[in-house]
C-alpha cells in the first residue's frame, strides 16, 4: 500500500508548478483526476519536444493521473466540477485571481458543498496585495524574488538557473501545503484554503542570502560557483578541460592541502581565515588543479575523504551507476511513442510501497469512466453532455 492511497485530488491546474505537485502526490498513491479543456487540453501538450500526439514536457509532470475533459465555461461543466468536488479530498487550481469565483468554483462555493475540502489556489502573486492581478512566469518570479541576482560569474550580469526553479519549487511548496492541511483536517474534521503565491515561494527560498543580509546588511554579490561564507567551495577546471566541484570544511583542509601540494605562508587552518584570504586560496588551488586530470583528482580526494564531485551534464548523471542503482531512471509505455524514460520520485520507504513511475493520460481518456463511476452518470447523460460540448 502507498501512503496516500486513501486520497482523491481534483486537479484543475495547468502547465508546470501545480501539475508537478499533483504528480508527486499521484505517485505516492493518491488518485488524481486532471481536468482539461476539451479539444486542446493542458497547453503543455503542445510544447516542445513533441512526441506522437503529446509532448515530453507534458509527460514530465503529469504521470499517473486520470484525464477528463470538462468545459469550465459551460454551466453543465461547472456542475460536473461541483459534483466532483463533493467526492474528493483536495482541489488544486492555478487560475488568475477571481476567475473561478465567476464560475462558482472558488473555495467559498465548493467548501460550502464539502466542508472537509482542502483547496489550493496557486497564483503568481497571491490573492491579495498590490501585485495580485499582475501576470508572470517562472523566470519573472526568479528575477523578482532575488534568485537571478545571486546567479552569475563575478563581475558579470545576472544569469537564470538551467531549470524552471520557481515552477518546480512552487510545486514542492504546494505538495507540502496540501499534506499539512490534510494532517490538520484529521484533527479538526474541516478543510482549509491555501493562498500560495509563487513569488512568496521564491522569497522564502532566499534563506542564507537573507540571513547574511539581516546579519551584515550585505547584499550578496554574484560569485559564480563560489560560496560566500566558505572557502574552498567552488568548481575548478582540470587539465583535461572537465570540471569538478570541491567543498571542504576545516577538517578537510590539511588533507586537501597535502594532496594538492599547496604551500602557503599564512595560517589558513580556519574557514574564517580562508574567507579573509579567498583570492590567495582560490588562485593556488586553481593552478594546482589545472595540472591534474579530472579522474585522477576525483580519486586523490576521495581517498582522503575530501568532498568532491564531477560536474556532470544531464547525459552523464542519468547514466551514472549510482543513479541507476538507486532506481531513479525508469520508464512507461505511451500509445504511439512506446517506451519512454522518466525520473522516479526520490523516495525509498520502509513500511510503505515505494512510488512507481506511471504513464501520463491521453487527453480525456478517463472522462466516461470517472463520470460513470464517481457521479453515477448513465451513458445517455454522458453522450448528451458531449453533444452540448460540456465535456
Amino acid at each position: 500500500m502507498k501512503p496516500l492511497q486513501h486520497l482523491t485530488i481534483l486537479d484543475l491546474s495547468r502547465v508546470l508548478a501545480c501539475p508537478f505537485a499533483s504528480m508527486i502526490l499521484a505517485e505516492l498513491g493518491a488518485t488524481v483526476i486532471k481536468v482539461e479543456q476539451p479539444g486542446a487540453g493542458d497547453e503543455t501538450r503542445g510544447f516542445e519536444p513533441q512526441l506522437a500526439q503529446d509532448s515530453a514536457y507534458y509527460f514530465a509532470c503529469n504521470r499517473s493521473k486520470a484525464s477528463i475533459t470538462v468545459n469550465l465555461r459551460s454551466p453543465q461543466g461547472q456542475d460536473i466540477v461541483r459534483e466532483l468536488a463533493q467526492k474528493v479530498d483536495v482541489v488544486v487550481e492555478n487560475f488568475p485571481v477571481g476567475t473561478l469565483a465567476r464560475y462558482g468554483l472558488d473555495f467559498t462555493m465548493l467548501s460550502a458543498l464539502n466542508p472537509r475540502l482542502v483547496y489550493v489556489s496557486c497564483t503568481g502573486f497571491g490573492q491579495t496585495g498590490p501585485y495580485a492581478q499582475k501576470k508572470g512566469y517562472d523566470t519573472v518570479f526568479q528575477a523578482m524574488g532575488g534568485l537571478i541576482s545571486l546567479t552569475g560569474e563575478k563581475g558579470g550580469g545576472p544569469v537564470k538557473p538551467g531549470l524552471p526553479i520557481a515552477d518546480l519549487t512552487s510545486g514542492l511548496w504546494v505538495a507540502i501545503g496540501i499534506l499539512a492541511m490534510l494532517a490538520g483536517r484529521e484533527k479538526t474534521g474541516r478543510g482549509a484554503h491555501l493562498d500560495f503565491s509563487m513569488l512568496d515561494g521564491q522569497v522564502a527560498l532566499l534563506t542564507l542570502a537573507a540571513a547574511r543580509y539581516f546579519a551584515l546588511g550585505e547584499v550578496p554579490p554574484r560569485l559564480g560557483t563560489e560560496h560566500p561564507g566558505r572557502v574552498p567551495s567552488a568548481t575548478f577546471r582540470c587539465k583535461d578541460g572537465r570540471f569538478a566541484h570541491i567543498t571542504a570544511s576545516d577538517q578537510h583542509w590539511v588533507p586537501l592541502r597535502t594532496v594538492l601540494n599547496l604551500d602557503f605562508d599564512l595560517d589558513l587552518s580556519s574557514n574564517e581565515l580562508r574567507v579573509e584570504h579567498r583570492d590567495i586560496v582560490m588562485q593556488k588551488m586553481t593552478d594546482a588543479i589545472s595540472k591534474i586530470e579530472r579522474a585522477r583528482l576525483l580519486q586523490m580526494l576521495d581517498e582522503v575523504e575530501v568532498p568532491i564531485g564531477p560536474v556532470n551534464d544531464v547525459a552523464e548523471i542519468l547514466a551514472d551507476p549510482h543513479v541507476r542503482a538507486r532506481g531513479l531512471v525508469d520508464s512507461f509505455d505511451y500509445p504511439g511513442v512506446g517506451e519512454f524514460r522518466a525520473l522516479a520520485l526520490p523516495y525509498k520507504f520502509l513500511g510503505w510501497d515505494n512510488p512507481a513511475v506511471g504513464a501520463p493520460p491521453a487527453l480525456g481518456a478517463d472522462t466516461d469512466r470517472v463520470l460513470a463511476e464517481m457521479l453515477g452518470y448513465p451513458a445517455e447523460k454522458i453522450q448528451k453532455l458531449k453533444s452540448e460540448k460540456a465535456i
